[in-house]
């Protein structure tokens, strides 16, 4: 029965487990904080752009204060930002290590060699790691962001003007989820196929690298010219399939977050024009929609990463089935 290394080298061992769940923590701790700030910020914005709108009630006094404010919490998110990404790749090279280690030891048991096993132990590792613990922290923040702003959100939905969605409690806070739903619905449609095309494209490139590593050390029997042209011939096909996806992907997504940007306005506009709201809560609106909306839209926003994982997942799995198990 499969073990999952992947998992249980980092998260169960006991030579790793304060680095596992203590550094883990760490980052959760840094998204909090990013998470309070960026709410912080979205009143800011409310105050900084009515002064903007309204001039005439303001003084340059009022103006210069809500920059110094501005400055006093963002140089410090900074610093925080620096921090976590620097201590995030720390920690993606400390699960790849424990990886490796409780790899290596089973490979070297193994008597049929599966394709690609050096790939799969060098790089895979190193790529799932990173992947899975990036959208491990982008659904933290995500809930983390939810919790903070539906509640904001739900309050500025007393804004809307528009027949039929005004109608609605928390109305632009059910618009961000139906929009994200079908968003994701649609991108699962569209490219369906990547996650095969991935894999396939692992195949042929570890193939080809294969070929030119033993032709450093032995070109007379390896590395033939006929040969390495017929294997960039499959390279070449395997991508001009995967970029004919991806770019029927792109123009689905491009089109459909561009839309996204002007929803929020064109459901708040009215009640601008009306003179019923200033420019300072439209724009707090279009951020607070934003962090909401683009929390739902965490899959959707990483689908062609979420696309490379499962290939990657797929490889190691694979892998994993062809070591030695052991109780």
């Amino acid at each position: 029965m499969l073990k999952m290394v992947l998992f249980k080298s980092f998260y169960m061992s006991r030579e790793w487990r304060l680095w596992a769940w203590g550094g883990l923590l760490l980052l959760v701790i840094f998204l909090a904080i990013s998470v309070r700030i960026s709410v912080f910020l979205n009143e800011w914005y409310r105050d900084f752009y009515d002064i903007i709108q309204k001039p005439e009630d303001h003084s340059m006094t009022d103006f210069w204060y809500q920059i110094r404010i501005f400055a006093y919490v963002v140089f410090p998110l900074i610093a925080i930002s620096t921090a976590a990404n620097w201590f995030n790749r720390i920690y993606v090279l400390r699960w790849r290590q424990a990886i490796n280690y409780a790899y290596i030891p089973l490979w070297r048991e193994v008597d049929e060699e599966i394709e690609g096993s050096s790939q799969r132990i060098q790089e895979d590792t190193y790529r799932f790691g990173r992947i899975v613990e990036k959208l491990f922290l982008d659904v933290v923040r995500a809930l983390f962001t939810l919790v903070a702003f539906i509640p904001i959100l739900w309050g500025l939905s007393k804004e809307v003007s528009l027949p039929v969605v005004e109608i609605f409690s928390g109305s632009l806070v059910w618009v961000a989820l139906f929009i994200s739903l079908g968003g994701l619905t649609i991108s699962w449609l569209v490219s369906w196929k990547l996650p095969l095309l991935e894999y396939n494209n692992q195949k042929v490139e570890a193939a080809y690298r294969k070929e030119l590593v033993y032709g450093e050390d032995n070109k007379k029997d390896y590395a033939a010219q006929p040969k390495l042209f017929e294997l960039f011939t499959g390279i070449r096909f395997n991508y001009q399939q995967l970029f004919l996806h991806t770019a029927y992907y792109d123009i689905w997504y491009i089109f459909f977050s561009q839309t996204v940007i002007l929803l929020p306005l064109v459901l708040i506009a009215p009640a601008l024009f009306a003179g019923t709201v200033t420019l300072g809560v439209l724009i707090q609106v279009s951020n607070a929609f934003d962090k909401v909306y683009g929390s739902f839209a965490v899959i959707l926003d990483n689908w062609i990463t979420i696309t490379e994982l499962r290939s990657i997942f797929k490889r190691l799995r694979e892998f994993e089935s062809n070591l030695p198990q052991r109780k």
